[in-house]
C-alpha cells in the first residue's frame, strides 16, 4: 500500500459521524508514550502536538475517554529500558515509540502490547517478516531505508566533487541502526571513488578529536544519519565540521538549522500524525500486525548558504535548484 493510498483511505474515514467513531465501551483509554528526548526538547513536542490533535479530530478527548502516560528521556539507554518497563507495567492499551532505541526497549519489555512506531528499515533491522503484514505487536512507519545512505554520499559528492574520503559519524548505543547506514555507505563508495571510515564516538567529548582527524585528510566530507545524540548536540558538530572545513551531510533537518550544509531528510512531524491515526484503529480492535507498515516517500533537500561560504565551496546551480529550501 503506498502512502498516498493510506493517507487517502484515513481521510475518508473523517466523513463517519463522530459517534459512531467513539469506542464501544465508556473505559477511558491508556496510552504509553516513550519519547527519546528532553521534556522541553522542540521537535519532541511539537511532534507529541501534532499527534495529540489528530487523535482529537478522531474522537479521543483526554481524561475523558484517553489518557496519554509520557515517558521522556535523553540518549540514556538505561533511562529508555527504564521508560519502557514502567510503561508495560502500567498496562496500556498500547505504546508508542519514537525510535529505534525507545521501540527496542519496548519490544524487550513486551511481545503482547500493540507497539506503533517510526523506525528505520524495521525489516532489515529484523524487527518484522515484511512491511505489509508485519505480524507480531508492532506496526507504524518507516523513517528511511538503508538504501538512502547511498544518496546521501552521492549529495555530497556533487557539493565537493573532489570528495575522496567520508566519516560516517554515529553514537553506537543510542543510533544501533547506523550499522545498516555504514554498510549502505560502503557499498555506493566504490562507484563514486569514494572510500569510508566509521567515526563512532560515545560522548560529546569524543566529537572534536574524531572530526579533526577526518578533516586531517584532503578531501574529507562528514555523514550524520539518524541519531538523537549527536542531534542534541548539533551547534559543536557543526561548529567543529566548519572549523575543519569538512562539508557534510546530515540525516536530521535541524543541523541545518544549527548552521550546517545539507540535509537530506524526511519529514519528522508526519508519522506521529500518522500514529494517531494507527492509534485510533488499534483501540477499536484492529490488530497490529495487519496494519501494513508505511515508508515515507517525501524527501527534501535543505541547504545552508552560510555553511557553504564558511567551508569554502562552491555550490553546483544543478544542486541549488534541486533543493527544496535554500537557507541563506
Amino acid at each position: 500500500m503506498r502512502r498516498r493510498d493510506f493517507i487517502s483511505l484515513l481521510g475518508g474515514a473523517a466523513t463517519w459521524p463522530m459517534a459512531a467513531r467513539a469506542q464501544s465501551d465508556s473505559r477511558v483509554r491508556l496510552i504509553g508514550v516513550l519519547q527519546n528526548a528532553a521534556a522541553n526538547d522542540a521537535l519532541a513536542q511539537a511532534q507529541v502536538m501534532a499527534f495529540e490533535q489528530v487523535l482529537r479530530t478522531l474522537g479521543w478527548r483526554s481524561s475523558q475517554n484517553v489518557r496519554i502516560e509520557y515517558r521522556w528521556g535523553r540518549v540514556d539507554l538505561d533511562q529508555i529500558t527504564a521508560n519502557a518497563a514502567e510503561l508495560v507495567a502500567l498496562v496500556p492499551d498500547l505504546i508508542v515509540a519514537s525510535n529505534t532505541a525507545s521501540f527496542t526497549a519496548a519490544m524487550k519489555a513486551t511481545r503482547t502490547i500493540p507497539i506503533v512506531v517510526e523506525v528505520s528499515d524495521p525489516v532489515a533491522q529484523g524487527f518484522v517478516a515484511n512491511l505489509a503484514h508485519p505480524e507480531g505487536n508492532a506496526t507504524g512507519f518507516v523513517a528511511f531505508e538503508f538504501t538512502i545512505a547511498g544518496k546521501w554520499l552521492e549529495l555530497l559528492k556533487q557539493i565537493a566533487p573532489g570528495l575522496a574520503h567520508v566519516g560516517l559519524m554515529f553514537n553506537p548505543t543510542t543510533s544501533p541502526q547506523a550499522k545498516f547506514f555504514l554498510n549502505a555507505v560502503q557499498r555506493a563508495a566504490p562507484l563514486l571513488g569514494v572510500d569510508v571510515t566509521a567515526l563512532p564516538i560515545q560522548a560529546a567529548a569524543d566529537v572534536e578529536p574524531a572530526l579533526g582527524k577526518l578533516g586531517q585528510r584532503p578531501n574529507s566530507g562528514l555523514i550524520v544519519g539518524t541519531d538523537n545524540f549527536l542531534l542534541r548536540n548539533a551547534d559543536q558538530v557543526v561548529a567543529l565540521a566548519t572549523r575543519f572545513h569538512l562539508p557534510a551531510v546530515y540525516a536530521q533537518r535541524g543541523f541545518v538549522e544549527a548552521g550546517g550544509l545539507m540535509s537530506y531528510a524526511t519529514d519528522p512531524i508526519e508519522p506521529f500524525r500518522g500514529a494517531a491515526f494507527y492509534v485510533d484503529r488499534i483501540l477499536k480492535g484492529a490488530t497490529p500486525g495487519d496494519l501494513p507498515i508505511q515508508l515515507q516517500t517525501k524527501f527534501a533537500l535543505s541547504i545552508n548558504l552560510k555553511a557553504v561560504q564558511e567551508i569554502g565551496i562552491e555550490l553546483p546551480m544543478g544542486l541549488m535548484l534541486s533543493a527544496n529550501e535554500v537557507i541563506e
